[in-house]
């Protein structure tokens, strides 16, 4: 009987590494180590390092994974029946998830990644889903007509911003999320 790991314990390991990496690098960011990665995941960090040579690569990967799965999320959104809810829904979902985002990409910075790998188009396409997102919800009346997509992303940007790096606690961030839903809800006569 071969010793040797199998296809799908191959990529069994592969997703256990980047589930287990997503998390501890959005909770410790650069300062977390790809041998607690290994150690949470259950494999030697040669495993890790077999299937992801540098710890850059590593967290390329974790970008690509997380912006995968916003965008996939903003995806299965587009035909709910309640579109405004899912675009509020779904604005509130990335504001909680900021702070971790922030921390793996300045963990990504840190280990040289840059602008122009694999990483990079992720950002563009979730922006491009937000933007499908308002257009669905105010076709139904929920957000104001007047608003565009650049004004909507940059509200969105600086609240998640400002949500990670002053650690808002979640009544705050609901109460400062409310205020910014009840600017971009629809008014009468729109």
């Amino acid at each position: 009987m071969s010793m040797e790991p199998t296809r799908a314990d191959a990529r069994d390991n592969r997703a256990r590494i980047l589930e287990v990496a997503e998390d501890v690098f959005a909770r410790g960011g650069s300062a977390a180590s790809t041998e607690e990665v290994a150690r949470l995941a259950g494999v030697g960090i040669a495993t890790v390092f077999r299937h992801f040579p540098t710890k850059r690569e590593l967290l390329e990967a974790v970008l690509v994974k997380h912006f995968d799965g916003l965008c996939e999320r903003a995806r299965g959104l587009v035909e709910a029946d309640d579109a405004g809810a899912a675009f509020f829904d779904f604005f509130g979902r990335l504001v909680d998830d900021a702070a971790g985002k922030l921390a793996i990409i300045e963990a990504f910075t840190d280990a040289g990644g840059d602008a122009a790998g694999k990483a990079a188009q992720r950002p563009r396409e979730l922006r491009e889903a937000v933007g499908v997102l308002l257009v669905r919800a105010q076709e139904a009346g929920a957000v104001r007509a007047d608003v565009r997509l650049e004004e909507v992303y940059a509200l969105l940007v600086g609240i998640a911003r400002a949500g990670a790096h002053l650690h808002l606690d979640a009544t705050v961030r609901a109460r400062t999320l409310g205020i910014v839903f009840d600017g971009l809800a629809a008014r009468s006569g729109d």
